[in-house]
């Protein structure tokens, strides 16, 4: 009797959407093998727009700001046959576009959109579900002025949900009433980057119909996005990122930004109200206690423009909760999975399992399989059941005066010293061997096997500082010849110019994209973790106070997470330096900092099956190569 299920199911489903009223005629929603399938035509989708009244007057003119929606769903749809919803909401759809090849919105002589950026609606609509491309408030045709990622992005985004529950108004370009009276209500967001990130801030707002989200490299907490613990990666950001995605005239919205330079804290880089607003895990607007949502995050770990603590600590908070969640953990800069190479079917089926079964509730095995999938290798994926790797052991990596690494203590009164200035990051691991003013530097000896580091090591320092404070830097570097995933460069792919397509088409908007491939390159040496701080933030990021000038002190904070394999006969570095120029715009302090290194260490989680036992001392005074060029990567906030 298996066999039958699928299509038993597909008529239920069909029975379910109907109404006394009006019986379906045409398709119905049709499930095989646990996915929906292809039944309705997309050339012939209804394609519309709408304005959502949202909560908020961003612009200050005195109406409540309205949110311009663009709506592409089966002909099919109605009160007969209602199909759920999914939103990808961005502020890039009149700027930089969206995905590898920077699509647009195209719209007809209506006003309708005829082109809709990205594969979800080729692909989608056919099999039952409307999607909608949301422009937020402030950006594109809606109206209001972006906050970046305040009040008005976030609330914005949550009326779109509410209007299709029926808790919201909507207009047509004529004024009339819009009533979604197609959709069943459920809905999920999706997107990369800022459009993740939305949908990281409306599911914390735990508004109801919101079902599921997919935030890929997205922000969890601005304050994550643009600090690290009091160190400031680019100051007046905000505004500036606010400027760009609004095309309106500059003086529409300029109160606005000059109000976020105000309220941004950038001379002290402290935790405010302005960021607690824009904090999705626990912050004003928006907590995940309140999460309703399931959640399927997608992160890389070398996206050093979205930061991975941004989805490591989402993610701790969502498990810490029991959130229905799953993950996928990549290696590559910030980049969308649809992107990773050969995963792309891979990407397109998981995702459709997902929907399938969070939106139209079909019984598949998309949350029986292993919960995490993670790169650990520039084309090598492996499944766990989990993220970082279950019993994953923390082994603490000790610093000696003798430039070792080592998990004994070093001898006790020993100490090393450095200047804080600020430094690239390619000049702190630079001859790694020698005394250099600006970094001290450790390494253990050639490993006997790999080791893999699956998650989010920690640095615990003493210091003593003679001036009031100091930016501090962590390096975990990887020394060995090895072909490497090439994150610095096209931020790890090239674009190939063939083509494969997922979806239907028409002669607006096809569903073929180009193929990419990995970068790969051979170098001696790779940056695995870093981490950063501001002493006089160690025990608050919300209140600086300054260390004492001469008095030792606990300086204990996490560095940016990872999943690395070190492989056997390489060693482990760790670097310890003042500013790191490479990603913040900060100046060095100049003072002279001193680590007591018997009371210093930097523990890191080495996955199940790491002989804990097998960290060699070095004894044999390794010299790493005396100039290294590492490429700089994207410094801006990446938009594709």
């Amino acid at each position: 009797m298996s066999h039958l299920r699928p299509a038993l199911f597909a008529v239920a489903l069909t029975l379910a959407m109907a109404t006394p009223a009006q019986a379906v005629t045409g398709p119905a929603v049709t499930v095989e093998n646990g996915r929906t399938q292809p039944v309705f035509s997309y050339p012939d989708a209804v394609r519309e727009h709408v304005y959502v009244e949202s909560s908020v007057d961003s612009d200050g003119d005195g109406r409540l700001d309205k949110v311009r929606v663009d709506i592409i769903r089966p002909k099919e749809s109605g009160p007969g046959l209602k199909v759920p919803v999914i939103i990808d909401e961005s502020p890039y759809y009149d700027n930089s576009g969206r995905g590898n090849e920077a699509e647009r919105k195209v719209y007809d002589a209506a006003g309708n959109v005829t082109k809709f950026p990205l594969f979800y609606d080729n692909y989608f609509v056919p099999r039952g579900y409307a999607v909608l491309n949301v422009d937020m408030l402030g950006t594109t045709r809606s109206e209001g002025c972006p906050d970046i990622g305040g009040k008005a992005d976030v609330l914005g985004g949550k009326a779109v949900i509410d209007w299709l529950n029926g808790r919201a108004r909507a207009f047509r370009a004529d004024g009339t009433p819009a009533v979604a009276d197609w959709t069943t209500g459920k809905a999920a967001m999706i997107g990369k980057s800022y459009d993740g990130t939305l949908a990281n801030a409306v599911a914390a707002t735990g508004v109801r119909g919101l079902e599921t989200i997919v935030p890929i490299a997205a922000i969890s907490s601005w304050y994550k996005y643009q600090r690290s613990n009091g160190v400031v990666y680019s100051y007046d950001y905000a505004s500036w990122l606010a400027d760009y995605v609004d095309t309106d005239p500059e003086a529409k919205c300029q109160a606005v930004r000059d109000r976020m330079d105000a309220e941004d804290g950038d001379d002290t880089g402290n935790y405010n109200r302005f960021w607690a607003e824009r904090d999705y895990i626990s912050g004003l607007l928006g907590d995940a206690s309140k999460v309703r949502a399931s959640v399927f995050v997608v992160h890389t770990t070398n996206d050093l423009n979205v930061k991975p603590d941004n989805f490591s600590t989402w993610w701790q908070a969502l498990a810490e909760r029991n959130v229905p969640r799953k993950i996928w953990v990549g290696q590559y800069h910030h980049v969308d999975p649809f992107d990773f190479e050969g995963r792309r079917g891979v990407w397109v089926d998981t995702l459709h399992r997902w929907f399938d079964h969070w939106l139209h509730g079909v019984r598949n095995d998309v949350m029986a399989e292993p919960r995490a999938d993670v790169q650990v290798g520039p084309t090598q994926w492996i499944r766990q059941r989990d993220w970082p790797a279950p019993l994953a052991a923390r082994t603490a990596l000790r610093p000696a005066a003798d430039g070792s690494l080592g998990m004994k203590p070093a001898a006790r009164g020993t100490t090393a010293s450095f200047t804080d200035v600020a430094l690239q990051e390619s000049d702190m691991i630079a001859d790694v061997g020698a005394v250099k003013p600006g970094r001290v530097a450790f390494s253990t000896g050639p490993l006997p096997l790999d080791m893999r580091l699956s998650g989010t090591p920690t640095a615990d320092l003493r210091v003593k500082l003679d001036k009031p404070t100091s930016n501090l830097t962590a390096l975990l570097v990887d020394f060995g010849d090895d072909t490497r995933l090439d994150w610095r460069r096209g931020q790890g792919i090239t674009t190939l110019p063939e083509e494969d397509c997922h979806g239907e088409s028409t002669a607006a908007d096809d569903a073929c994209y180009k193929k990419i491939v990995t970068n790969v390159a051979d170098r001696p040496a790779e940056i695995v973790a870093r981490g950063w701080i501001d002493v006089q933030n160690r025990d608050s990021l919300s209140r600086s106070a300054p260390l004492p000038v001469g008095t030792y002190g606990k300086v204990k904070w996490q560095t940016l997470p990872h999943d690395y394999t070190f492989k056997k006969g390489h060693r482990i570095a760790l670097v310890i330096a003042g500013t790191d120029a490479t990603y913040s715009e900060e100046r060095g302090t100049g003072a002279k900092v001193t680590v007591d290194l018997p009371a210093s260490s930097l523990t890191v989680p080495f996955a199940p099956g790491t002989p804990l036992t097998n960290v060699p001392k070095d004894k044999s005074a390794f010299r790493g190569p005396d100039r290294f060029e590492l490429p700089q990567p994207e410094r801006e906030f990446s938009f594709f």
